[in-house]
């Protein structure tokens, strides 16, 4: 099987590489950063393949991913959409620049990994796309406001496509998780209960994706929180992120 993770080289993208490697998988990643590989990957690790690419370059990325499936058997199973980011700011006050990037990276991006994947596994007559989302696209999170609305965004075109594609066999699966230890959340001053480690939390994910899940919010605990809180009259929801704890700002 053929795997391709964006944001592969850290973190829950890297630990979910490792995953598929460990079963003896062809496995790519790419990120901004190959330095983050460990060192001699390539000898280490000849079933893996890095691409040094940002996901906001659509014609790099889409190359990069029509590369990978023209390498040895030809295809693409799973396409793993994970690169994401959460610009640091210390006030509620919006920063517009700043969201302009969360966008570019967490919504654009996936637009631009899923079209070279797409339009492999149209080709072939199959296909699984997956994109790492966030619980935080079901409420609108003080402090984190363009995060929660870019994480939404791609919940909702990921169910869109799960209705889309399914006459072309072409799996859809939604992945939001809480909060994983990653290089990412380490960076994170508020609080972030329920933490997970980014290897457990790749098993789970890992668990979705062979199950063929449209949708997978983890941990337990997180995911009735954020349903609870997505259910609450939204004047009781705000008064509640009134509250100091809920500052999810960077300072």
């Amino acid at each position: 099987m053929k795997v391709f993770i964006t944001g592969g080289t850290t973190g829950i993208g890297w630990s979910l590489a490792q995953n598929y490697l460990s079963d003896g998988h062809y496995v790519a990643v790419c990120g901004r950063n190959l330095s983050k590989l460990p060192e001699n990957y390539r000898e280490k690790c000849p079933r893996l393949s890095g691409y040094s690419v940002d996901v906001t370059d659509r014609d790099g990325l889409v190359a990069a991913v029509q590369t990978f499936a023209n390498s040895g058997e030809k295809g693409l199973d799973i396409m793993v959409a994970n690169a994401g980011i959460s610009v640091g700011s210390k006030t509620r006050i919006p920063q517009f620049s700043a969201a302009v990037k969360i966008m570019n990276v967490n919504v654009i991006g996936v637009l631009n990994t899923m079209e070279g994947a797409l339009e492999i596994m149209r080709a072939q007559g199959h296909g699984h796309i997956v994109a790492v989302s966030s619980v935080a696209g079901f409420v609108g999170l003080p402090g984190a406001a363009a995060y929660s609305a870019s994480k939404s965004a791609v919940t909702t075109l990921m169910e869109s496509w799960s209705i889309d594609l399914a006459p072309e066999n072409i799996a859809v699966t939604t992945i939001c998780p809480g909060f994983i230890d990653t290089p990412l959340t380490q960076q994170n001053p508020h609080a972030m209960p329920f933490m997970m480690s980014s290897e457990k939390g790749a098993q789970i994910i890992r668990r979705a994706i062979d199950k063929k899940k449209a949708l997978l919010l983890f941990p337990w605990q997180m995911r009735w929180l954020i349903l609870f809180l997505n259910k609450l009259p939204r004047f009781i929801y705000r008064r509640i992120m009134t509250l100091p704890f809920a500052n999810f700002s960077k300072g």
